[in-house]
């Protein structure tokens, strides 16, 4: 089991990684995409393993259930005990974002994990992180 520094939520059974520097916004768009439904995985650092070849995660004992949100406190919300991860979404700074990237892929342990970058303190980061789950899935993709 390997132990990253990610926050990691759950949209319709998709777990999705939030990775990024200290107050890039992690916490902040998991708390925006799980007023709109999303379920906490883990917050601030996430166990990740490999399970009949898919990539799982589940938050260390010690947080399990917690969301720090900054400016109120670390609340307790309950968890999703186990998710397979489906992406990663990267929080950057505004300048380091392509208008339109490549296709990205991260392995870990042999699994290929589809990878976006996105700025976590859009308004619109959440629809974001939505319909490329969305694009993912159904193969929306337009690749000229």
């Amino acid at each position: 089991m390997e132990r990253i520094h990610a926050t990691c939520v759950v949209i319709k059974g998709m777990g999705i990684l939030l990775r990024g520097q200290p107050g890039c916004g992690k916490s902040d768009l998991a708390l925006r995409l799980i007023d709109e439904g999303a379920g906490l995985v883990a917050d601030d650092y996430t166990e990740l393993s490999i399970k009949n070849d898919h990539l799982c995660a589940c938050a260390p004992l010690a947080i399990q259930g917690l969301l720090e949100v900054r400016g109120v406190g670390i609340v307790r919300i309950g968890c999703i005990p186990r998710v397979p991860v489906v992406a990663i979404f990267d929080l950057v700074t505004l300048a380091q974002i392509e208008r339109l990237p490549e296709p990205q892929k991260e392995c870990f342990e042999g699994v290929d994990i589809a990878r976006y970058c996105l700025h976590g303190f859009d308004a619109s980061a959440t629809t974001k992180v939505r319909l490329a789950l969305k694009a993912q899935a159904e193969n929306l993709f337009h690749c000229p």
